[in-house]
C-alpha cells in the first residue's frame, strides 16, 4: 500500500479530509458512550454517608474456654474492623457481640464455627441486636 509524499504531511488535503471524516464520528461515540455510561450505576458516586452496621449476639457452645477463645476472637474482630466484646458464661459457653459491617460479621461467624486449635464448637446460636456505637472491640471479664 503505497502513500504519496503529500498525504504524509500535516497540512495536506489527503490527511485534513481524513481529520474532517474521523472527526464526526468520534464525537458522535464519545456523547453515545456518555449516554450508554448514565444508564447503569456509576461507581464513582458517593457513597452512604454512613455505612450499614448491623449488631450480632453470638452464644458458642461446646469446649470454649480454657483454649484461648477469646484471645483469638479478639484478634480475629480486631483484624476485621468490628466493635463490641466477648466473654466466658458461667455455663462453659463464650459470649460475643460484634457490631460492623455484615460481611465482617459473616466473616467472624464462620471463624467462630472452627474457633482456635484446642477448641471444640458444638453450635453456634445467633440472634440480631440493635447497633450500640460501639467504638472498639475488648475482652471482658
Amino acid at each position: 500500500m503505497g502513500y504519496s509524499e503529500d498525504s504524509r504531511q500535516l497540512d495536506s488535503p489527503a490527511l485534513g479530509q481524513l481529520f474532517d471524516d474521523l472527526l464526526p464520528m468520534a464525537r458522535r461515540t464519545r456523547s453515545r458512550s456518555d449516554a450508554i455510561a448514565r444508564r447503569f450505576v456509576n461507581r464513582s458516586q458517593p457513597g452512604r454517608l454512613q455505612p450499614f452496621l448491623e449488631r450480632w449476639r453470638l452464644l458458642i457452645h461446646g469446649r470454649v474456654q480454657g483454649v484461648g477463645f477469646r484471645a483469638s476472637c479478639n484478634r480475629r474482630a480486631l483484624d476485621l474492623g468490628l466493635r463490641g466484646w466477648i466473654r466466658n458464661l458461667r455455663d462453659g459457653s463464650v459470649e460475643v457481640q460484634a457490631e460492623g459491617p455484615p460481611l465482617a460479621i459473616s466473616e467472624l461467624r464462620a471463624w467462630c464455627e472452627q474457633g482456635p486449635p484446642g477448641a471444640q464448637v458444638l453450635r453456634v446460636q445467633l440472634s440480631q441486636l440493635p447497633v450500640t456505637g460501639d467504638d472498639w472491640f475488648e475482652v471482658r471479664h
